[in-house]
């Protein structure tokens, strides 16, 4: 019971606190997500870090994945940081929900995604390679291509997870 009422109380705080904290714009256009200033990552990381502990706590006991109920991926243990600097937040969640669906298909799986919000910019994950670990944890090669303008940038990045770990990151 103070669990509840004490996990309540900071969801309801941090809630309170980043909507205090969000900057007003002229216009009334929402700010920018992806907003890389130094005091904003370390805000979101913060309160992202008390929620997303809640949430994966909460997630865990009733047995549900993260992803099934539309919690964002963690766009820098899946992306690199070539392939960050390329996307907007909406093609980064993109991208990276693109990376977790091919490691979970495997070696050949290749999942191909097109912009929500640029017209000329798309992008794919292929799982290219498979390396058991000998302390049982998996290591996967993945080639991450973005298109934008026509132009194509291709960046590899070996996924790693631990034995008895839910998810890869990058290595």
């Amino acid at each position: 019971m103070l669990r509840a009422l004490v996990a309540s109380g900071l969801l309801a705080f941090s809630s309170a606190a980043l909507l205090a904290s969000a900057p007003a714009t002229a216009q009334g256009t929402p700010p920018d997500k992806c907003s890389h200033a130094p005091a904003a990552k370390a805000k979101r990381s913060m309160f992202g870090n008390m929620l997303g502990g809640i949430a994966n706590s909460a997630l865990g006991r009733l047995g549900a994945p993260s992803s099934v109920v539309g919690v964002s991926l963690p766009v820098g243990t899946l992306l690199s940081d070539a392939i960050v600097k390329m996307l907007d937040c909406k093609e980064q969640q993109q991208a990276a929900k693109a990376t977790d669906t091919a490691l979970r298909g495997g070696v050949g799986t290749e999942v191909k995604w097109n912009s929500e919000s640029r017209a000329n910019v798309s992008g794919r994950s292929t799982v290219t390679a498979e390396e058991k670990l000998a302390d049982g944890g998996q290591c996967m090669t993945v080639s991450d291509v973005v298109i934008v303008d026509g132009e194509e940038t291709v960046v590899p990045k070996k996924m790693c997870r631990a034995k008895g770990a839910s998810g890869f990151a990058r290595a």
